[in-house]
């Protein structure tokens, strides 16, 4: 074995530690003080960016450049990763190389599986960004940039981050069990039976939400179907490449699936021009439906090494690429914002794309550009079972979700950038709009807006410009980004005759940013279900194994039917299934954050950290707030356009009467339709608002029982002896890099013996 490295100046700071004697070590311990370079270098950007959020608060009378909402986004980001994130890796989270991880000690190489960072990170950012930091912001956009931007960024800093790293970070001690488990161990029989019912329930309506944003934008798009279907076997050639064919080797098959992905999105455009591509890839939503419901089971059952981790890594490529190319078209063209800072929709509560005040609308509705509880299931769910080193949580926990938050925030530039007219001639659903370009022009221009009116010509000559027949009630969000992609891109490649290149590019862009998030879901979901089975005991205790072969196939199977019913349910929607599910993803989603904030809460108070529970417990009650009294005016309002119970009384009522047409049911079955729908959805508001409630009752008192020294016991695995060593950050170290020779030394003489 190769002699331990001699300290120098520059790594006298430097602590190598070993688990073995005859191994070389398996983590490395910084303990450098920040220098004279690093302070002036964070002070340069702290200035930058507190400049940049005067602008964007205080600038008016005048447009404000879409350019500093980038760059106060990226200067929080940087200080955020850099001094919070630091302060809670220092006195949270405590991380422990020597220890091993799950995917070290029980690796299978089907569920557990040391896999590389920068996999991993592209695996779990994949996984998390889904459709909330994409459709959000865009339909947020209606209530102004100002408090968009403000939530989007300083609520990713100081609550989705801290949720989604604090998450990892326990669930990683504890054998990568999902957030339910983790609920029922930490805060006894009622609040955990509660968190594992609601938490399995809002994961299903999750996914369903985001498979239905996939079929808004791949149906009856030749181009989209084909190149998202090719991902799939560019995947798993990936996977087997890298068990297989060249172990390690991330950098090159890295470029061998970027190079196929382009080719995959290039081609996708000359085969729907043919007949056999348009035949086959035309598709409707029902069919892509069944579709996405089959590669869910099927992503589900799979080993994560052959399709889920590297078609998520591909993914990232195409996700980073394009929100890169994104920042950095809005750097160079400059747009302007055409949203105002705050609308008078925020006031009112009257907006066209979807209804109810700033407060808690908006909130709940930009979901997981800041804060999400979606994250937590992949945090404790696939992304623990793949962690090579604890140090590395940093970087994939709360690094993962400032990257996302960017995206939410490039998102919102694209819908605020657009004229007001054609914003919301794209987002307000066909019953206000009419579906015509004549009727929408109407429509729009007795909102008083700012700016001049819009002729339905204009709106006919934005669809043409962009390669579509109608750009008229476009909902779900996607499309508007697509539309904003290629106002900026155009300006900078390509000129208007790339405008509906980049208008199709960004469409297949979004479907598969979003389709990743479905099958991580789907796999996550799987591990919920077999937990919560596996409790019940007898037979079923085979469950708590979650590579247990029939167990796997009867829960992906199980998981599947249950959110697919629900994407079917959308799909057909008399109501637009996007604008009316939308809502309910973004209670339930939040809520879900609510149940994992207080499962890190109760964890923080028994491991004995009481000084720093504000940590999690202010970004906590704030989201509790938020979403509890989301939920009541959900249930109890008597504004049909918010209460999903007004709205059903409304049309069962007209059903009662004998008519067969009301509001937006057209006919007799969508009438049907219509009152079935607003019955699931009302009754999913009330079962996901208790549920909440009873789970934080719970978690009061075992923190309150914890502080009297009491209560249950923390559940965390006992330590294994790490016998592997990994970089901690994106980039190793010379140092981590002269231990990774030492390794790799060792294992060529292990081989030659």
């Amino acid at each position: 074995m190769a002699a331990p490295p001699q300290p120098t100046p520059d790594t006298q700071h430097l602590s190598y530690i070993h688990t073995d004697a005859n191994l070389p070590p398996v983590a490395i311990i910084d303990r450098s003080p920040i220098g004279t370079k690093h302070k002036i270098f964070f002070g340069v950007i702290a200035v930058l960016g507190a400049v940049a959020w005067a602008i964007i608060a205080f600038a008016r009378g005048e447009p404000v450049n879409a350019v500093w909402f980038v760059v106060a986004a990226i200067c929080t980001y940087v200080i955020g990763y850099r001094f919070y994130a630091r302060l809670i890796e220092a006195k949270i989270v405590r991380p422990r190389d020597d220890y091993a991880t799950p995917a070290e000690i029980f690796d299978d190489g089907t569920d557990y599986v040391p896999t590389d960072r920068r996999v991993l990170f592209g695996h779990h950012f994949a996984a998390i960004a889904g459709a909330g930091p994409l459709v959000g912001p865009v339909l947020a956009t209606q209530m102004g940039y100002l408090p968009c931007s403000i939530w989007i960024i300083v609520g990713a800093v100081f609550a989705g981050a801290v949720q989604d790293y604090l998450v990892l970070s326990i669930s990683t001690r504890r054998r990568g069990r999902s957030l339910g488990q983790m609920a029922r161990d930490e805060l006894g029989a009622i609040g955990g039976a509660a968190a594992l019912v609601g938490t399995f329930v809002i994961m299903v309506i999750i996914i369903a939400v985001l498979a239905l944003v996939v079929v808004r934008a791949l149906a009856q798009s030749p181009w989209g179907v084909f190149s998202i279907a090719m991902t799939i076997p560019i995947a798993v050639f990936m996977g087997c490449y890298l068990r297989f064919l060249r172990p390690g080797r991330v950098a090159e098959v890295s470029v061998i699936g970027f190079v196929l992905l382009i080719l995959a999105v290039a081609f996708g455009d000359v085969v729907s021009e043919t007949g056999w591509g348009a035949s086959w890839f035309n598709l409707s939503p029902v069919m892509v439906s069944w579709l996405i419901v089959g590669y869910g089971f099927v992503a589900s059952v799979l080993p994560v090494w052959l399709l889920l981790a590297p078609r998520d890594y591909l993914s990232t490529f195409m996700k980073v690429g394009a929100i890169a190319l994104l920042a950095t078209g809005i750097c160079i063209a400059h747009p302007v914002v055409s949203a105002p800072a705050v609308s008078h929709f925020a006031i009112h509560g009257d907006g066209p794309v979807f209804a109810g005040s700033l407060f808690p609308f908006l909130f709940i509705t930009i979901a997981c550009g800041a804060l999400s509880g979606f994250h937590a299931l992949i945090a404790s769910g696939t992304t623990p079972k793949l962690l090579e080193k604890e140090s590395q949580m940093r970087l994939i926990g709360y690094g993962g979700m400032l990257t996302e938050s960017f995206v939410a925030v490039m998102a919102l530039i694209s819908a605020a950038i657009l004229d007001q007219h054609l914003y919301f001639t794209l987002n307000a659903p066909a019953a206000r709009t009419g579906g015509t370009a004549a009727t929408a022009a109407d429509y729009v221009n007795h909102l008083g807006l700012s700016g001049p009116p819009v002729t339905a010509a204009e709106l006919n000559e934005a669809a043409t410009g962009v390669g579509e027949k109608s750009i008229v009630s476009r909902t779900g969000g996607a499309p508007t980004l697509a539309v904003g992609m290629s106002e900026v891109l155009q300006r900078v490649l390509g000129g208007s005759g790339l405008k509906a290149f980049w208008y199709h590019f960004a469409i297949m862009f979004e479907a598969l940013f979003i389709l990743t998030a479905v099958d991580a879901g789907t796999r996550v979901a799987r591990f919920m279900l077999s937990d919560a089975l596996g409790n019940l005991g007898g037979p079923l205790t085979k469950l708590r194994n979650p590579s247990w072969r029939p167990g796997v196939w009867i829960c992906s199977l199980a998981v599947a039917a249950a959110w697919g019913s629900i994407l079917l349910m959308g799909v057909t929607d008399p109501l637009g299934g996007i604008n009316t599910l939308f809502p309910l993803f973004g209670i339930a989603n939040q809520l879900l954050a609510a149940i994992a904030l207080t499962v890190v809460t109760v964890v923080v108070v028994k491991k004995g950290y009481l000084k720093w529970v504000w940590i999690p417990g202010i970004p906590l009650l704030w989201d509790l707030t938020v979403t509890l009294t989301a939920s009541w005016q959900k249930i109890f309002s008597a504004d049909p356009n918010v209460g999903y119970w007004t709205q059903h009384f409304q049309y069962a009522a007209a059903q009662a009467s004998g008519k067969t047409a009301f509001g937006s049911a057209k006919t007799k079955d969508q009438l049907a339709d219509v009152i079935r729908n607003t019955f699931i959805q009302g009754t999913l508001s009330v079962i996901f608002a208790a549920v909440v409630v009873i789970v934080v009752l719970a978690g009061i008192v075992m923190i309150f029982r914890a502080i009297r020294g009491g209560g249950i016991p923390l559940t965390e695995d006992d330590p294994v002896p790490s016998k592997m060593f990994a970089p901690s950050g994106m980039i190793s170290t010379a140092e981590e890099r002269k231990v990774l020779r030492q390794w790799s030394v060792l294992a060529l003489m292990h081989l030659d013996g």
